[in-house]
């Protein structure tokens, strides 16, 4: 399957087609069940506040950028939520029209499994086009729930592939090479791209932040959250000195967000005191639906759009595109 042969760009996805008749949430029904008559219960409120939020979101304009958007979604610490980060989001955007592709660059290959496509042994994948120079239009593979959604697939060959990239000429441009040969023909018409980058800052990782124009960071408001940051916002100023000019840090988001605890808000705050630019508003509650839909080959927007977590997801999306590339609007994709 190619890029070229379904024409990206040329569908865009009908919001309300998994929300037949407006079906409530299954989280919202276990929910109710639970619930006295009490009008005033602060688990009614906030179930009543998250479908009034989900509506507008429905409503709202998701502006599409000016130009190709490319995310390396990072942080050496595994467990943060940066996989889920970077599905969700991509499966948002294109919900809402954009064309959106997804590189699976971590070997685990959990973006490949929450997106529903192959990533069985032998598939072709990022690693082909790493290191034997396949054209990512012959790997990409689109969604099965929303067309204007692809997925570059890892398996588990890309488990060697730091060590194999070691030997091999331009070792650190062999993604930035193979995707702008996809964005100078079939995948011109793609508004973002998110690379998923293993936790661990390898050559797979460098090759993600030589390619991107923006580094998101998905941060756990839990203990040790910052922990190995310093080290990861070093590499992006290395990377930026050295090999790409035009990378920035332009986006961090607060996941497992529980805002009962003290932690929780603490580490937030500590967040934003740091970096209050680049920190988005929305936080990512704690969702038995965004851990659960992976498990359906789904991404929660798909799996249940009306949960706490598809509407957080979806509400940083609008964030995303509403702030849009920080002084980089009219740069091209080169």
């Amino acid at each position: 399957m190619s890029v070229h042969d379904h024409g990206v760009g040329s569908t865009s996805y009908d919001a309300t087609a998994d929300n037949v008749d407006g079906a409530v949430s299954r989280e919202t029904e276990d929910a109710f069940a639970g619930l006295n008559d009490d009008a005033g219960s602060p688990l009614a409120n906030e179930l009543i506040e998250t479908e009034r939020k989900r509506r507008a979101l429905e409503s709202a304009d998701f502006p599409r950028p000016t130009r190709t958007r490319i995310f390396a979604v990072s942080n050496q610490k595994g467990g943060v939520g940066k996989t889920t980060t970077s599905v969700n989001l991509a499966a948002a955007l294109a919900q809402r029209g954009a064309n959106v592709l997804v590189i699976d660059a971590d070997p685990q290959g959990n973006a490949s499994t929450a997106l529903g496509v192959d990533h069985r042994e032998g598939t072709p994948s990022i690693y082909d086009v790493l290191l034997d120079d396949t054209p990512m239009a012959k790997v990409a593979q689109r969604s099965k729930e929303i067309p204007s959604l692809w997925c570059i697939p890892a398996t588990i060959d890309l488990a060697g592939a730091d060590i194999e990239l070691v030997s091999v000429v331009r070792r650190e441009f062999r993604l930035h090479d193979a995707l702008h040969e996809l964005l100078e023909g079939p995948g011109k018409n793609l508004d973002y791209i998110f690379i998923d980058c293993p936790p661990s800052l390898g050559l797979l990782t460098l090759n993600a932040m030589v390619v991107a124009h923006e580094v998101l960071i998905p941060i756990q408001c839990e203990y040790y959250a910052l922990e190995g940051l310093t080290q990861l916002i070093k590499t992006v100023e290395m990377v930026r000195k050295h090999l790409n000019k035009q990378l920035e840090l332009s986006t961090i988001v607060l996941t497992m967000y529980d805002a009962r605890t003290n932690l929780a808000r603490e580490v937030a705050n500590e967040v934003r005191s740091h970096f209050p630019q680049q920190t988005l508003e929305q936080t990512i509650p704690r969702s038995v639906r965004v851990s659960e839909a992976p498990s359906y080959g789904r991404t929660v927007i798909t799996h249940d759009p009306h949960s706490s977590g598809a509407v957080a997801y979806l509400a940083v999306a609008k964030e995303i595109a509403e702030r849009g590339a920080p002084a980089q609007q009219n740069r091209g994709t080169a």
